[in-house]
């Protein structure tokens, strides 16, 4: 299989009209996208690219649902414990970062797999959008940003972006305010809207493999996950950012780590802090279905439906690669 794939590479690598083959694993949290990733990378001859924005922050291994140290030795992954704590790491950063590794793997005839993450971070690579000249951003608008998120907090900056960017304020997390501030800061620097789908050239051709489960079924295996990170020591890792909390930015808004916060501080209950953990994952796995159901074209796999769907998945992938998945 791994050799029947390589000579494919080889051969489309010569046409002129060649396009990079990708393959994105997407849908709701907890569903099982990483460990078919895992499993496909071995038996086409790929490597796995982190979609997650959370995965990048060393440290930061239960509660953002790593692979396992065995797992990330079975198959390179990349993407993954690649910044500090206290790094600033934006959709620009993972565009750059992501378009180099899946031009190196092509270029070594290796399937790239692009496993979770957002929908705006993988809009980026399939749109190859114009997210301005700075990875960074520009510096000065960012910090009256964050002084305003001080002052006013996540109302205030959707206040901005609702007034600024009424289209972005529709399409992304309004609720995260890295997202809100990254979105105003687009449009001030660049004068368009983030989620402006049409300012790049096509670069790569996307198969996208969309896992999903029946609602009650989903709900179960959230809840079973956010058990087993308490027992795999989430309460340990949490306090550790909690306790560190000027330097973990970018946690400390994250889902399993910021409802943790009020247990630490005395206010709430463990029990209730974990029923918000389980709350909140089912509301972002919803969002997560919803976002790429209606902005993406995606080939959807119901893992209950259909106990050999890795099998078909497989196939479809071998088609697409081959160039037949009309």
């Amino acid at each position: 299989m791994v050799y029947f794939l390589q000579n494919i590479y080889k051969k489309l690598s010569k046409r002129g009209d060649f396009l990079i083959k990708v393959v994105a694993i997407v849908g709701p949290t907890a569903v099982g996208k990483s460990a078919l990733g895992l499993k496909l990378a071995q038996k086409l001859n790929g490597e796995i690219i982190s979609g997650d924005s959370m995965q990048i922050y060393k440290k930061l291994d239960i509660g953002t649902a790593k692979d396992s140290p065995e797992e990330l030795k079975q198959v390179p992954h990349h993407l993954v414990d690649i910044c500090e704590a206290d790094q600033r790491y934006t959709v620009k950063d993972f565009q750059q970062k992501a378009k180099a590794i899946i031009t190196d793997l092509s270029e070594h005839n290796k399937l790239p797999l692009v496993v979770g993450g957002t929908g705006f971070y993988l809009s980026s690579l399939i749109n190859n959008l114009n997210l301005g000249g700075k990875s960074t951003g520009d510096d000065q608008v960012r910090q009256e940003l964050l002084t305003l998120e001080q002052e006013k907090g996540v109302s205030g900056l959707q206040e901005i972006l609702q007034t600024e960017d009424p289209l972005a304020f529709a399409k992304i997390d309004i609720e995260n305010p890295r997202r809100l501030i990254r979105a105003i800061e687009v449009k001030r620097t660049t004068g368009r809207s983030i989620t402006d789908q049409n300012n790049g050239q096509q670069w790569a051709e996307f198969y996208l493999v969309g896992l999903t489960d029946e609602r009650q079924k989903l709900y179960e295996r959230i809840n079973h996950r956010v058990d087993k990170m308490v027992e795999m020591g989430l309460l340990d890792e949490v306090k550790y950012v909690y306790d560190h909390r000027d330097v973990f930015p970018q946690a400390k808004n994250g889902i399993g780590y910021k409802e943790l916060f009020p247990y630490f501080e005395g206010q709430q209950s463990l029990d209730s802090c974990l029923d918000e953990i389980k709350k909140n994952s089912r509301h972002f796995a919803k969002r997560q279905f919803t976002y790429f159901r209606n902005q993406m074209d995606v080939d959807w796999y119901n893992i209950s439906d259909d106990k050999n769907y890795q099998n078909i998945v497989e196939e479809n992938i071998i088609k697409f690669v081959g160039g037949q998945n009309d």
